[in-house]
């Protein structure tokens, strides 16, 4: 399918947010309902964990000089699998009940062969592990981050945002990727740190900024919303432009603002987003992190709960920024130990 940018424009799409939110979904699914407690007709809140399949987000796509194993193009699968079926196991015993998985290029999808790393699971491995997790309880939710930061998992795409193939291959794997996960509840889209300072040490920079960042993504909004998913994104765009944010920003999206100190400190900027986010009406999934310390999750967890309104609250997100793979093992079991004790501090 070919889309035309000047065609999707004139359809006033990106002009106006209102036809976003009230999106309806394609070939008239309903849309996707959030999980309820068993005969309470209450939400559950979510307890999730961010895995990686796809890896090549951490890095930019042609610049090996960059030191360190995340900046480092990988054309190979880089996952162990016997650890990501134990995380899996503690995840269900731990009482989570998402799994966030970072796609990228660790799939080989139908539409775009093209851009599977050497390994990449096929669509049919794909879809068997699917119906394993739920078996297990943990709703699978994909993630595939559109940012110019972290797209290097787009291969030669990477180089052509904003363009007509660009918008042909967004197109293409979106509607893929909600057909595989059988219409997830969310779509996870990224778009976090697109900014020089998260750059400028690539060779190739590309940023979005002003109506062209919005145009990409509200475009991305729209086709996720046509397959029956939210789209969910990173929130740190309110941090820098929080006029154009809260002016432009779709409420049926959700947000996941990320705070990772150690201490929350409630006159921090990020800190103040979540807040903000609340009193603009902003469904949210607060997302911590063991990648800088060990008391993150717990304390965000425990003070989001207590300050947030029931209402838009939808749940909280881990997120360890490692790979699957044994050498990351202990940072992985220590941030599922994390939300297991949050699980246990938000029981009655």
């Amino acid at each position: 399918m070919k889309l035309d940018r000047r065609d999707f424009l004139k359809l006033g799409a990106v002009a106006s947010v209102g036809t976003l939110v009230g999106a309806v979904p394609a070939h008239g699914a309903e849309p996707a309902t959030p999980a309820t407690t068993a005969g309470s007709g209450k939400q559950k809140l979510i307890w999730g964990n961010l895995l990686h399949l796809g890896t090549n987000m951490w890095c930019d796509w042609d610049a090996p000089e960059l030191k360190g194993d995340s900046s480092i193009y990988h054309p190979e699968l880089r996952l162990d699998r016997s650890l990501w079926d134990d995380l899996l196991k503690k995840m269900q015993q731990a009482g989570m009940n998402m799994v966030v998985i970072d796609l990228g290029d660790g799939v080989k999808y139908e539409s775009h062969p093209e851009i599977a790393v050497k390994g990449a699971w096929s669509t049919a491995d794909l879809q068997s592990e699917l119906r394993r997790l739920r078996s297990l309880g943990l709703e699978p939710i994909p993630k595939l981050n559109f940012s110019t930061t972290h797209d290097a998992w787009l291969g030669k795409y990477s180089r052509c945002v904003s363009t007509d193939a660009y918008y042909t291959v967004c197109h293409d794997l979106i509607a893929e990727v909600i057909r595989l996960f059988d219409r997830p509840r969310f779509f996870h889209l990224g778009m976090d740190e697109e900014d020089y300072g998260n750059q400028k040490n690539y060779e190739h920079v590309v940023i979005r900024q002003y109506d062209a960042w919005w145009r990409d993504f509200l475009f991305l909004v729209q086709e996720v919303e046509k397959g029956g998913s939210r789209a969910w994104i990173w929130s740190d765009y309110v941090w820098h432009h929080p006029e154009l944010f809260y002016q432009k920003m779709p409420k049926s999206g959700v947000q996941s603002n990320w705070y990772y100190d150690a201490k929350f400190n409630p006159q921090d900027k990020i800190a103040k987003a979540f807040q903000e986010l609340e009193q603009h009406g902003y469904d949210q999934i607060p997302t911590g992190s063991n990648y800088f310390n060990p008391t993150n999750f717990e304390l965000l967890a425990a003070e989001c709960r207590r300050s947030l309104g029931a209402g838009h609250l939808l749940g909280f997100l881990q997120t360890p920024w490692k790979p699957t793979l044994e050498k990351y093992r202990q940072r992985h079991i220590e941030a599922i130990e994390q939300v297991a004790r949050a699980i246990q501090a938000a029981r009655p």
